[in-house]
């Protein structure tokens, strides 16, 4: 018997959503230089925590239909394209040829973890 398409889409939504906010959390603050660091840091761990709160249940939920390392590579991925969009849209760092040709090769490894 196969799982639900929820048991494989909810955790990868979650992952979406984590990432966002990990992102945020880890880049923010480049456009504000002066901030002193520690209200960066405290601010960053902040937006981590709602990036903790989605990240373990969408891997305990996931663990149910892919294997640690599937799990791994779909959040690394996910990771990869949320930095991408955050890049573009809110520090103006569109990416190059060669950002695009190393994640591919990033996700040519992704598509070896699923192959089976």
């Amino acid at each position: 018997m196969t799982a639900p398409l929820s048991a494989y889409l909810v955790p990868i939504a979650l992952l979406v959503a984590s990432n966002v906010f990990m992102t945020a959390a880890w880049y923010w603050h480049l456009k504000f230089t002066s901030t002193p660091i520690l209200t960066v840091v405290l601010l960053s761990w902040s937006l981590a925590f709602f990036e903790y709160c989605l990240a373990v249940p969408a891997n305990r939920i996931g663990y149910e239909v892919f294997s640690a390392a599937q799990l791994k590579t779909i959040q690394e991925v996910i990771t990869l394209t949320v930095f991408v969009v955050f890049s573009a849209l809110y520090l103006g760092q569109t990416p190059t040829w060669n950002t695009g040709i190393g994640f591919a090769f990033i996700s040519l490894g992704a598509w070896f973890v699923f192959r089976g």
